[in-house]
């Protein structure tokens, strides 16, 4: 069986697109227990960030599991696999590795050697750990994973300076104003991504920071944190005529703010201009509300071309932190391929046995006048056989372990004595 990853990312797909194809966190249970039932899938993980959508499984076939994973994410996007097939990477075992391995390290986001990503590859593991979709392969892949990319951050400076989605969020908007100083600011949404912006705001300078959340008692806590106000949902539109910035980034599946929740503010705010950042995925905001006189919406799209303006130092680091990441892909394919070894060679050894006791109980009859002792040495001969039989081929295979020529001979047993 294979580890593949079928995915598609801000590099490759529209935002359009990818905000169809992302799977909220509520939604992802069922994900995870829809690409579970199919045919040609035994383990899976969901990765689904505002960056990307991908799907590890451990597949029974690579063409079925492929196709199996075509299938649900046309299903999530109501979009026939032809409108997407050709944007979707695929890779399997040691690519599928490397792959994740990068993301880990944050050489494949929108903000290079980003911090969240790791947790979000955490996240992702742990919940379908939780929902029981995960084996042996997929737990040391993504185990395998964490320590990689914690390993780049440490040993390389790729998360020098503004290496976070929520930061990089929070210096465009110091950017496009000129300064945060002094500003009054919204915070709609706190969780780890609101979290993460309403602290940089701190550090901004931000004169007042207002939080606003679907969870009362999570807003008011932010709020508390960073010395701010928690504000009702309810009362979104109030507080928009205060504020000068607008930082969104909730869990909610579908827009949160309609162009035309947003029209009447505008006018009430009597042409003072209101810039809004929305790095949620899917978009908070009704990208239609970029449209108003006075609204400045500026979204993942924009975020990427600020951040790739901004790489400077940490491009440096891409080749060793790719070194790292090979280094521990080989490593990976180490682990597995020695782990192989072991129920290999158990498995070789119990068909042997099965074979000779099902040929004493073919001779019983003959044997039935042999006293005990006669039995015995007849019992000690024919295990004294086997094991000399198996003595060398199970030692090659154990010291093989690790290498290609151990997975040649792991396969070659299977193979021959159909274990």
């Amino acid at each position: 069986m294979s580890v593949v990853v079928v995915g598609l990312n801000h590099r490759t797909v529209s935002l359009d697109l990818l905000e169809r194809m992302a799977v909220p966190e509520g939604r992802l249970p069922k994900a995870l227990h829809d690409l579970r039932g199919r045919e040609h899938v035994a383990e899976v993980v969901v990765l689904s960030t505002c960056h990307r959508t991908e799907v590890y499984v451990v597949a029974e076939r690579f063409h079925g599991a492929v196709q199996d994973i075509r299938h649900f994410l046309s299903e999530l996007a109501f979009a026939p696999p032809e409108e997407f097939s050709d944007r979707l990477y695929t890779y399997f075992d040691d690519a599928a590795a490397a792959h994740l391995f990068a993301v880990a390290a944050g050489l494949d986001s929108v903000v290079l050697g980003e911090s969240e990503v790791l947790g979000q590859v955490r996240d992702a593991w742990e919940q379908a750990r939780a929902e029981g979709a995960t084996g042996a392969r997929l737990d040391a892949l993504f185990r395998h994973a964490l320590v990689t990319g914690k390993r780049a951050r440490s040993e390389t400076a790729i998360a020098r300076g503004t290496t976070s989605v929520a930061q990089a969020a929070v210096a465009m908007a110091n950017a496009r104003l000129g300064s945060l100083s002094g500003a009054r600011v919204l915070v709609l949404g706190a969780g780890e991504m609101g979290e993460s912006m309403a602290v940089a705001l701190s550090g901004a300078g931000a004169a007042d920071v207002l939080v606003a959340n679907r969870t009362w008692d999570r807003a008011l806590a932010l709020a508390s944190r960073v010395g701010g106000r928690a504000v009702e949902l309810g009362g979104l539109a109030d507080a928009l005529l205060e504020v000068d910035v607008l930082l969104t980034s909730t869990g909610a599946p579908a827009v949160v703010v309609e162009q035309a929740d947003l029209a009447p503010v505008m006018v009430a705010r009597s042409g003072r201009p209101l810039l809004i950042v929305d790095v949620a995925m899917p978009r908070d905001i009704d990208p239609s509300a970029g449209e108003l006189p006075g609204v400045t919406l500026l979204d993942l799209n924009d975020l990427r071309t600020f951040a790739e303006a901004g790489l400077g130092e940490r491009r440096r680091e891409i080749p060793q932190v790719r070194a790292i990441v090979a280094e521990e892909v080989a490593r990976h394919a180490e682990h597995v391929t020695a782990r192989r070894a072991v129920p290999t060679v158990i498995a070789l050894r119990e068909r042997a046995e099965a074979l000779r006791l099902a040929e004493l109980e073919h001779y019983r009859s003959k044997l039935h006048d042999l006293d005990p002792s006669q039995r015995e040495a007849i019992e000690a001969l024919t295990r004294g056989i086997l094991a000399k039989l198996l003595h060398d081929p199970t030692v090659r295979l154990k010291d093989a372990a690790g290498s290609a020529r151990g997975e040649r001979l792991a396969d070659a047993l299977t193979e021959l004595f159909d274990l």
